[in-house]
């Protein structure tokens, strides 16, 4: 571990100890890096790199802060790491067997708390669905919009997030199925009512098995057709063909 990653575990240490609560200042430069006992520069990077993370909320001619410490302050960076996958196949998978593996249990929590309003809200993004069926992206931008409302009547903030990191990452993957394959977006429409008819019966069981087998079919399409593309590859790379 380097001297500044060691900074920013003790402060980090601090905030978890009660030491520094959520809105609290923090100490001086001098006095922290005395406090840490490093100096002022490790203990300058360690704030700057807390900053960074929304853990630490730098205000100039004020101070430094620790902030609310919400997981939506703190989760918000995930998207922007997630994104940064999405050059990789294998990392793009894996984030769908996340998505097969939250989502389900997203569903299925929503019916215990689902309201009228909550309901009408994903009824509206499903009508959006139907009406954008013609065009791809927008129908996927829909889609990303339904499961966030599903997400939202949980109330379960570092849910919400985490779905949002992860799941509204997969949106070019999501998009490419519906432009490649002409039965995509009928089949997705058919899968979201399914969803919306269980939550609108309020079963818990049934809205998780819908959502299961609306990600598992969108996973296991995505499976097969990048096994299809790493094929091609090969062959015309055995043959000296371009791919």
């Amino acid at each position: 571990m380097s001297l500044t990653d060691k900074a920013i575990t003790r402060i980090r240490e601090l905030i978890a100890t009660g030491a520094l609560p959520p809105g609290s200042k923090l100490p001086p430069e001098q006095e922290l890096a005395a406090q840490l006992g490093l100096s002022r520069n490790l203990a300058r990077e360690a704030v700057k790199a807390l900053s960074v993370a929304r853990v630490l909320d730098v205000r100039r001619g004020d101070g430094t802060y620790v902030t609310s410490l919400q997981p939506s302050l703190l989760l918000e960076g995930l998207g922007g790491a997630v994104e940064l996958l999405q050059g990789d196949p294998g990392a793009v998978l894996d984030l769908m067997e996340v998505r097969r593996l939250l989502e389900p249990a997203v569903a299925a929590l929503a019916v215990a708390r689902i309201s009228d309003d909550g309901l009408a809200e994903v009824g509206r993004h499903l009508d959006a669905m139907r009406a954008a069926r013609d065009d791809i992206e927008r129908l996927t931008v829909h889609d990303a919009a339904f499961h966030r409302a599903i997400a939202d009547i949980t109330g379960n903030e570092t849910l919400i997030m985490l779905l949002e990191g992860i799941a509204g990452r997969t949106l070019r993957a999501r998009t490419w199925r519906g432009l490649v394959d002409a039965r995509a977006a009928g089949r997705t429409l058919a899968e979201h009512e399914a969803i919306y008819a269980a939550l609108a019966a309020r079963d818990a069981g049934l809205s998780h098995a819908a959502a299961l087998l609306h990600v598992s079919n969108t996973e296991q399409w995505l499976r097969e057709h990048l096994a299809a593309g790493g094929a091609r590859r090969e062959t015309a790379a055995a043959s000296g063909s371009p791919s």
